[in-house]
């Protein structure tokens, strides 16, 4: 049977749901508890809600170290995997080599699994990812920086905001003061 906690992030209440030793399932944040319970419960019907196991409260530090703005990264959890269809495991195996910080496009995530021409499949199996922000999804944008989907709560706003608190880039294009020509900039 599968077991579920929520707990409390900078951002709203997330959760996990495990089963043995494994992580299941992540919920991302939503607007408050009652919003999080009925869309775990919608995911994992039969999950009970429990007091979690230390691997799970060291998981549970982990993500509200990484959503207060601490560079965790997070894929060392324990998560299954081998329960997600294999193109997906494919993507989320890529997806978990970027770091807090850093962004892939859907076409780069494509390429690193050997499938060119894929990164509409790659967004797809990006939105069914049950282990977000483990599996950090919030990191792969569009072609050109663009921020392409995000299917939790506040959609593409929760994206950006979790970019934003984990300082990442999300255009190739230089920011306002890197674009200054080497004579312009400040000299320290």
């Amino acid at each position: 049977m599968p077991h579920l906690t929520l707990f409390a992030t900078a951002i709203g209440p997330c959760a996990l749901i495990w089963q043995g030793e494994a992580i299941i399932g992540a919920q991302l944040p939503e607007r408050d508890d009652m919003a999080a319970m009925r869309r775990l419960r919608a995911r994992f019907p039969d999950a009970d809600e429990t007091d979690p196991p230390s691997f799970i409260e060291a998981a549970m530090a982990d993500i509200v170290a990484l959503l207060s703005g601490e560079k965790r990264d997070l894929s060392h959890l324990p998560i299954a995997l081998d329960a997600v269809p294999a193109f997906n495991r494919r993507v989320y195996e890529v997806a978990l080599t970027i770091p807090p910080g850093e962004t892939l496009t859907y076409g780069e995530v494509a390429a690193r699994i050997g499938e060119p021409g894929a990164a509409r499949a790659v967004g797809v199996a990006l939105g069914q990812n049950p282990f977000a922000p483990i599996v950090p999804c919030h990191r792969v944008l569009a072609a050109s920086g663009k921020t392409g989907g995000f299917s939790a709560e506040g959609g593409v706003e929760t994206k950006l905001r979790m970019l934003t608190i984990e300082k990442a880039r999300t255009s190739a294009q230089p920011g306002l003061f890197e674009a200054l020509p080497l004579e312009a900039r400040r000299r320290t």
